[in-house]
């Protein structure tokens, strides 16, 4: 077990050390705020000290365990055949010296033999290579390209990885790997611009931040686009959701209803039709529970639209991803929003949420500002961002 302390100015930068020093199987033990020791150390700002840790026991045993066993080979190999690494033919040798006067192969065995001791030290020469990487990749990075490293440190999946290397590799101009990665990963990406009008919908799990999302969208077409907005919320469950975005709406003086039941649902955008775009909150709910989604869909259908935008946080784990679209498919969302991008340091989840949707990204939200923290990004600016070659922050 290895356990370090970082004394740092955020979590970001921890977890961009630790992810560095320890590797991506490391975890965090505890975080708190400390002052720097000494006089001038009470009077400045609190800093953040990061614990972190990594069992690195099991993994060293199977890397050691996996050396002892090539060498053991190359040994029987080299003791079998009395060949050195050199390729220096020991077995030849005595055979020349104590059966010279009885020697009865043919120039060709010969040949064949000397052909096999050639592929044999090609072999012990080649696995001498293998050890070497072994012994300078001690994380099981042997055999992986470096784009396959880039591609798996920016946090994309197994099947997204997979899906860019076979698009690189069928590729036949002479261009260098990094500029056809470029192109494959911006094809990939799918971005819809289109003007928000009409009765616009907002759906995804808890704690993505749909309603600051929404409180953000109209804030941006009622402030900067001057367009006449309305706000709906059915999001009646989750405390000071209502009056949150009451507040917005205040502040903004744009009108406000909230919706308790499905009959009021189709009255209320009704009495909104004059507006350039309504803007519905829903309430949070588990992917997994159908029940629940079966709940929000009855609300949806009401209100007529085909403006319905799925959200979900870039801070989502992999395997979370798949069970959130599938279970929001129902809904027949047309549209993502990927929010929370400030709160990562890597970008790949963008990517792997685009691919399992497999419908565009509409907007992308970069903190906790209203309204200002919402934007539009072009593919090749996602693409930046999915590669490590930009950063948000």
């Amino acid at each position: 077990m290895i356990i370090k302390k970082y004394k740092v100015n955020s979590m970001n930068e921890a977890i961009t050390r630790i992810k560095y020093e320890l590797g991506s199987e490391a975890v965090i033990i505890s975080q708190r705020k400390i002052r720097k020791k000494g006089i001038l150390g009470f009077f400045s700002k609190k800093i953040l000290e990061v614990t972190a840790a990594v069992d690195n026991k099991k993994r060293e045993d199977n890397m050691n365990y996996g050396i002892k066993t090539i060498k053991k080979i190359v040994n029987d190999g080299m003791k079998n055949n009395l060949l050195d690494v050199d390729g220096k033919d020991t077995k030849a040798e005595n055979i020349d010296l104590e059966q010279n006067s009885t020697r009865t192969n043919s120039l060709y065995e010969n040949s064949i033999v000397e052909k096999n001791n050639d592929d044999l030290i090609k072999e012990v020469q080649q696995m001498k290579g293998m050890l070497n990487k072994i012994m300078s990749n001690p994380y099981g990075n042997v055999g992986k390209s470096e784009l396959q490293l880039k591609l798996e440190n920016s946090d994309l999946n197994q099947n997204v990885t997979k899906k860019i290397l076979s698009s690189i590799n069928i590729m036949e101009d002479d261009r260098k790997d990094e500029e056809k990665l470029k192109e494959v990963v911006q094809n990939m990406i799918k971005v819809d611009n289109k003007e928000l009008s009409n009765a616009v919908v907002l759906i995804g799990p808890t704690g993505v931040g749909k309603t600051t999302t929404i409180a953000k969208l109209a804030g941006r077409l009622a402030l900067i686009e001057k367009k006449k907005i309305g706000l709906i919320t059915i999001d009646t469950y989750r405390i000071g959701a209502v009056e949150q975005l009451r507040t917005y709406a205040d502040i903004m003086n744009i009108p406000f209803k909230v919706v308790f039941t499905i009959k009021d649902m189709e009255k209320t955008v009704q009495n909104m039709k004059d507006c350039d775009a309504i803007l519905i909150d829903t309430t949070g709910r588990n992917s997994k529970n159908k029940m629940q989604i079966s709940e929000l869909r009855a609300f949806i259908d009401k209100i007529k639209t085909d403006n319905i935008h799925l959200v979900i946080s870039c801070t989502t784990k992999n395997r979370d991803i798949d069970a959130i679209i599938n279970g929001y498919s129902q809904l027949n969302y047309n549209d993502i929003i990927i929010t929370k991008l400030d709160e990562t340091c890597t970008y790949g989840s963008i990517l792997n949420i685009l691919q399992s949707a497999k419908k565009p990204i509409s907007f992308v939200t970069t903190g906790q500002n209203v309204p200002e923290d919402i934007k539009t990004m072009s593919s090749e600016e996602l693409t930046k961002l999915v590669l490590g070659e930009d950063i948000i922050c």
